[in-house]
């Protein structure tokens, strides 16, 4: 009985929604709330900046058993939080390139699409690599990035690292 109900019900509903006027609404986006910011690709870059350093720099306190597990467990977190940072800026730096930027902005920024492609590369060597020259790279991109943003939006916002 409850089912009849239910289906009468959102089939009077539908047919009352389609005779409805809809208006037309455009977004730059999924979701149009307008807020977009580079300090998150900042932090995450940043943070993938350190977790290199903290990699390269990571050794074994001694030989025995307990030292090389404590220092596989430090190893493996490190490289997951690298990576999980990693996947984060690139994330970041999606959004801006596909939501915030518009074609418009190619005249004023001719590179921003070859800017944006090679930070996004970067972001995805530095999940697979410990490598601190492609990481201090992600950081120099996004800081790029960080620049036209501003720009585009008739500011000058310094550059301000958190480390």
């Amino acid at each position: 009985m409850f089912t009849n109900y239910f289906q009468m019900l959102s089939e009077t509903l539908t047919s009352i929604f389609n005779k409805l006027p809809a208006k037309s609404v455009h977004a730059h986006c999924d979701g149009p709330c307008g807020v977009y910011d580079p300090a998150s690709a900042r932090v995450a870059a940043e943070a993938v900046l350190s977790m290199t350093k903290k990699l390269i720099a990571l050794t074994p306190a001694g030989n025995d058993q307990a030292s090389i597990s404590a220092y596989n467990n430090t190893f493996s977190r490190f490289v997951a939080i690298k990576e999980e940072e990693s996947q984060k800026a690139k994330k970041e730096l999606l959004i801006l390139w596909t939501d915030y930027f518009k074609p418009e902005h190619l005249a004023t920024y001719p590179d921003l699409h070859d800017t944006f492609w090679k930070a996004a590369k970067l972001c995805s060597a530095c999940k697979v690599n410990i490598d601190q020259t492609k990481a201090e790279e992600l950081l120099a991109a996004v800081q790029k990035i960080h620049s036209m943003f501003w720009s585009s939006k008739g500011r000058s916002d310094s550059w301000v690292t958190a480390s």
